[in-house]
């Protein structure tokens, strides 16, 4: 598990400092290192020392969990990115950057991400809660919308009064609920039981084993 989480931190710096290098150029790059080096510190505290503890029964559920919130938590960065940069010329210049970069399909790009990854709490329900999953849905939704409001269409023109009239607390209420999600299915996640009830729910989980192959 451990060499999973440095192939996926070594992924995600490369990531950080190649985008940063081509937007920067050489101070990009020691921006880029520094925010990466920053990054992995923070996943090893909040990721690999808790996994470390977590006993075998888990270590999938907690896997699993870390791929799907860390896509989440980018997102999640982006929105706040986008919700101050109406008011901060800094955060528009980066987001107009990330813009470019997709093509100007940044939000129609996350919307459908956010799609795909809603569906698989609702395929896997025993990793993931489906409530997650139908949240995630959600948000991808009216992300999805928002990427389509500078197309000419009647269906468009239907609900683009809504995202010129709410826009700011639209994407408030969208950052609220990823961070709701993002925060509820690391704590599902992580052994917050006490060794004896740990050592009981394998036993149980062992026992539902056998009986299914019974």
């Amino acid at each position: 598990m451990s060499k999973v989480l440095d192939i996926v931190m070594a992924g995600v710096i490369s990531g950080i400092v190649a985008f940063t290098t081509s937007q920067l150029g050489v101070a990009g790059t020691v921006i880029g290192a520094v925010i990466g080096s920053m990054l992995y510190q923070l996943m090893n505290h909040f990721f690999r020392k808790p996994i470390d503890s977590v006993d075998s029964l888990r270590t999938e559920k907690v896997e699993s969990s870390v791929f799907y919130v860390f896509p989440l938590i980018i997102i999640l960065g982006i929105e706040i990115l986008y919700l101050f940069s109406s008011f901060y010329h800094t955060f528009g210049a980066i987001f107009q950057s990330l813009e470019t970069v997709t093509g100007w399909n940044l939000f129609r790009t996350i919307g459908v991400g956010l799609l795909v990854m809603g569906v698989y709490p609702l395929l896997e329900p025993d990793r993931i809660s489906p409530k997650y999953g139908l949240m995630v849905l959600a948000v991808g939704l009216v992300k999805l919308m928002a990427g389509f409001v500078d197309y000419q269409s009647s269906l468009v023109n239907l609900y683009l009064p809504v995202f010129q009239q709410f826009n700011e607390l639209i994407s408030i209420v969208l950052i609220a609920v990823l961070l709701y999600v993002i925060v509820s299915i690391i704590q599902d996640s992580m052994p917050l039981k006490s060794e004896e009830d740990q050592s009981k729910d394998f036993e149980d989980n062992l026992m539902k084993k056998d009986e299914k192959q019974d």
